[in-house]
């Protein structure tokens, strides 16, 4: 089968999220099985790291009344193990960041997923790809979904391609001012409150949702939660009614980059018969490296992502200030940017308390890697997550998530409990409720199993270990999916 990916990121090329890290391990995997998956994305100033070669294929595309004009390149990335192109058009993409800068979204970011949705059908014609599934993620793609079926399908080449559409996360909806439906060039007939309108907007992720011949999301219980309100964000009404397409399927991580036996950020390499004094060496030049005193009994709690309310970022610097105030002997280290407020708080808490807090605002993948597998905890208090990609991270350090019950978090965390412990199946602890009473309770379980029970706790951090949390499960499932939509006929046979 012959899939092509499109996603407006990918890991290592250009990175804002899990997006990417789940369109750069997808192909991957899914040649292992022996299909041939492309990857194709913009061409970011991220990308321009990456060893490229020009194919000479132009791409010439009428947007809003004006020719625009872009080329291919292709690209060479170990990591992703597959075909990757690359769209460039640099007033579009040579940009500090993929979708803002400062916290504030690009003005033409419509104009600029729009160029892609065509360059990304266009390619199976200008570079003789041959495609049979054609996998879109998130809003940026939405509008491929709508291209292919009503303009391009009937073409020699298009027929028989099905589309599989993504949901990452459906709080992302790429809203746009209705006069930028004239952008698309898509008859207004289809800005509709069926089709491509919500709210007297144009909305990017509904109409992939709407025009796509299947629907996924990263994780069981998410693709439950976004049919009912408040989880389907406005959208839970389309997606109820395609419900009989709409599957959940968890992500899973490249088990070759995640990996304590030998992750290359790591000051010592460990395996699950040497997890205690292996744990030991990354803590204590965790704690080295992040300026806290050095005390290896001292339960250290992580969290890494964006500082967002989504993510919980405020409940948990809330409840380090508490457990400071109450004089706990613990430890924290934040790792994350974005919401100002929340970056401002952390610093202030790491300043008022050094010995206990520390704080690095900014994005780095190395140091991520080093915390995960450095901490004793990881905590994850996020109000809903439709997947999250951390705690399967956790698992292969031997750290134990503490996690919020929602979506993917459900899916991927056997709670601890009697039935659990005694069956040697909990892999962490699930706290119900996305407020301090919830959060307190979560962690003050941690803490109490760690200074109190400690075979218990070397039992979820061994389980979690040994967990398969590979992509090669999930990469099947995805095949399963993309030959029950596929199409064996051109339309109208």
């Amino acid at each position: 089968m012959n899939i092509l990916i499109a996603s407006s990121e990918a890991a290592p090329l250009a990175k804002t999220g899990g997006l990417a890290d789940v369109c750069g391990a997808l192909p991957k995997a899914l040649r292992a099985l022996g299909h041939e998956a492309t990857l194709i994305l913009p061409a970011y100033r991220s990308t321009k790291k990456f060893p490229t070669e020009p194919t000479g294929v132009e791409i010439k595309v009428c947007i809003g009344g004006k020719e625009v004009r872009g080329t291919y390149l292709k690209c060479s990335v170990p990591e992703i193990a597959a075909p990757v192109y690359l769209v460039e058009h640099n007033m579009y993409y040579d940009r500090a960041g993929l979708y803002n800068e400062n916290n504030v979204d690009y003005g033409d970011n419509c104009e600029r997923f729009v160029f892609f949705a065509y360059a990304v059908l266009e390619a199976v014609r200008l570079l003789n790809l041959k495609v049979d599934i054609l996998h879109l993620n998130d809003w940026q793609t939405g509008l491929v979904a709508a291209l292919q079926a009503i303009f391009y399908r009937d073409y020699p080449g298009y027929e028989k391609i099905a589309t599989l559409f993504t949901i990452h996360n459906i709080a992302y909806q790429g809203s746009f001012p209705a006069e930028a439906m004239s952008l698309t060039g898509l008859h207004w007939k289809y800005f509709n409150w069926l089709q491509m309108e919500c709210c007297d907007q144009l909305n990017l992720l509904k109409t992939g949702l709407v025009f796509s011949d299947g629907i996924t999301t990263v994780s069981p219980s998410y693709a439950e939660e976004i049919t009912q309100s408040p989880g389907g964000c406005g959208l839970e009404g389309v997606l109820h009614n395609r419900k009989d397409v709409l599957w959940g399927i968890a992500n899973g991580i490249d088990v070759d980059v995640w990996n304590s036996e030998k992750d290359a950020f790591l000051p010592s390499h460990f395996s699950l018969a040497t997890l205690e004094e292996g744990k030991r060496a990354c803590k204590t030049a965790l704690q080295e490296e992040m300026g806290l005193p050095v005390c290896p009994e001292t339960p250290l709690v992580g969290l890494v992502g964006r500082l967002t309310e989504q993510k919980g970022f405020d409940l948990a610097i809330e409840l380090a200030y508490r457990k400071m105030a109450e004089g706990a002997n613990m430890q924290w280290i934040f790792l994350g940017t974005g919401d100002a407020l929340l970056e401002r708080k952390l610093k202030e808490l790491a300043q008022k308390y050094p010995n206990n807090v520390a704080a690095s605002i900014q994005y780095s993948n190395e140091l991520a890697h080093r915390i995960i597998a450095g901490c004793d905890i990881f905590l994850m208090p996020s109000r809903f997550e439709p997947c999250g990609l951390t705690q399967l991270y956790s698992y292969q350090y031997g750290t134990v998530p503490v996690v919020h019950a929602t979506g993917g978090l459900i899916d991927t965390v056997c709670d601890l409990s009697d039935e659990t412990i005694a069956n040697h199946t909990a892999t962490g602890i699930r706290f119900n409720n996305a407020d301090m009473e919830g959060i307190t309770w979560g962690l003050n379980r941690a803490l109490d199993v760690y200074a109190n029970q400690q075979e218990v706790w070397r039992q979820m951090q061994k389980t979690g270990m040994q967990l398969d949390v590979s992509w090669a499960q999930s990469a099947e499932k995805y095949v399963e999916i993309y030959k029950r939509i596929q199409r064996k006929f051109p339309r109208g046979n």
